[in-house]
């Protein structure tokens, strides 16, 4: 018989009842550190005091109005992002597969707004997650993403990670788009180089392509920059935000130029939820925090001294990792043995961990963790290191 909630997650047997910062609590009392922060959604942890008020104010003024008026917080969040980002307009969404919903029909009515409507392709890499809608699946492209889901969404073409000359072959007079994740993060933690995330712009300027990328996983200072693209130095025309800018809270934004946004007038696209007055007064509060002083600087300081830790883990044990890879707090552990065996590993550890493609348990813990929180996840690491090897 099938269960009330529609079985489409293989759940780990353990349900939290409380989360205060990085840790998580049952109901009979077991603590565990949450190096996964809710798969990098958590940006500042469980219970953060500053998301907790600024959820209770608004909720006791306003929940939700929908689009069909103005909404003052989504105004001054999307007035927080124009002012940290190359984007000209924002358009809020509940989630990252919305935000790429958006991306994905900005990209083609730019072109027909241009008098261009056979440009719809859209260049994407292999290894990529854009989310689960029609449109995600279809830009992911993978036999586990699209099987028993046809017919797929056509206008994708996907070219091997990072192959520059893949890239560069597959424009036609179809092409309108490349939409990359600087760091993939379902894919395994792998980091497209950042001379090469240049050339990608170098490409798209000369063929007159607009650029998309998915900051879904690697934003809201999870690499020590607001965005993971600021380090090659470039800027796309449409970006993806979600997971760690509302902290916990559902919430997302297709943002862009105004140049890549003509043609998305009144009725081209919309959302009940999207933007609500509750929704971006938590996403105001998370902004503010990251945007403080000193706090991108303490995340690259935060995920030295985390890198440092796992590097040594991995030399202590290479009979279960072969690597550390990622940047900032968006770290992946490369595993000989298989991913869960680590990842269950760390229940007994009582750290939690995110498995991901490639082998790698991936880490992305909260923003602001302490050095000595760091140390704590470290310490339950080699445990589960330890158990892993022992079985070998």
């Amino acid at each position: 018989m099938i269960s009330p909630v529609l079985p489409t997650y293989a759940r780990a047997p353990l349900s939290f009842v409380k989360g205060q910062g990085p840790w998580l609590e049952t109901s009979d009392g077991t603590r565990y550190l949450d190096m996964g922060a809710g798969i990098g959604v958590c940006s500042l942890g469980h219970a953060h005091p500053t998301l907790i008020a600024a959820l209770e104010t608004q909720g006791r003024r306003l929940w939700h109005t929908s689009n069909l008026y103005e909404i003052p917080n989504q105004k001054a969040l999307a007035e927080k992002i124009v002012a940290n980002t190359f984007a000209d307009t924002v358009f809020m969404t509940n989630s990252g597969t919305e935000a790429i919903e958006c991306a994905v029909k900005m990209v083609r009515k730019h072109f027909s707004h241009a008098d261009q409507p056979e440009r719809v392709e859209i260049i994407t890499f292999q290894g990529a997650f854009h989310g689960r809608s029609s449109a995600g699946i279809a830009a992911s492209g993978s036999a586990k993403m699209v099987d028993g889901f046809g017919p797929v969404l056509s206008g994708f073409v996907q070219v091997p990670f990072a192959d520059i000359d893949a890239v560069r072959a597959a424009i036609t007079n179809k092409t309108a788009a490349i939409m990359v994740e600087h760091i993939q993060g379902e894919g395994g933690i792998r980091v497209f180089p950042c001379a090469d995330m240049r050339l990608l712009r170098e490409i798209c300027d000369e063929n007159g392509l607009l650029l998309v990328i998915d900051e879904i996983q690697s934003g809201m200072g999870r690499t020590g920059k607001l965005f993971s693209h600021e380090w090659s130095g470039i800027t796309p025309d449409i970006m993806t935000i979600a997971k760690g800018i509302g902290g916990g809270f559902p919430l997302g934004a297709c943002v862009a130029t105004e140049r890549a946004a003509l043609g998305m007038v009144a009725g081209t696209h919309g959302s009940t939820y999207g933007g609500n007055p509750l929704a971006c007064a938590v996403g105001c509060a998370v902004m503010t925090e990251i945007l403080s002083d000193g706090f991108l600087e303490n995340v690259s300081r935060l995920s030295g001294h985390l890198r440092q830790g796992l590097e040594s883990i991995v030399a202590t044990h290479p009979k279960v990792f072969t690597g550390v890879r990622g940047e900032g707090l968006m770290l992946a552990l490369q595993c000989k043995v298989p991913n869960m065996d680590v990842v269950h590993a760390g229940y007994d550890a009582k750290v939690l961990v995110v498995p991901a493609a490639d082998n790698v348990v991936r880490l992305l813990p909260p923003l602001n963790m302490e050095t000595f929180e760091l140390d704590d996840a470290l310490w339950r690491l080699e445990e589960a290191a330890n158990a892993v090897e022992a079985k070998l």
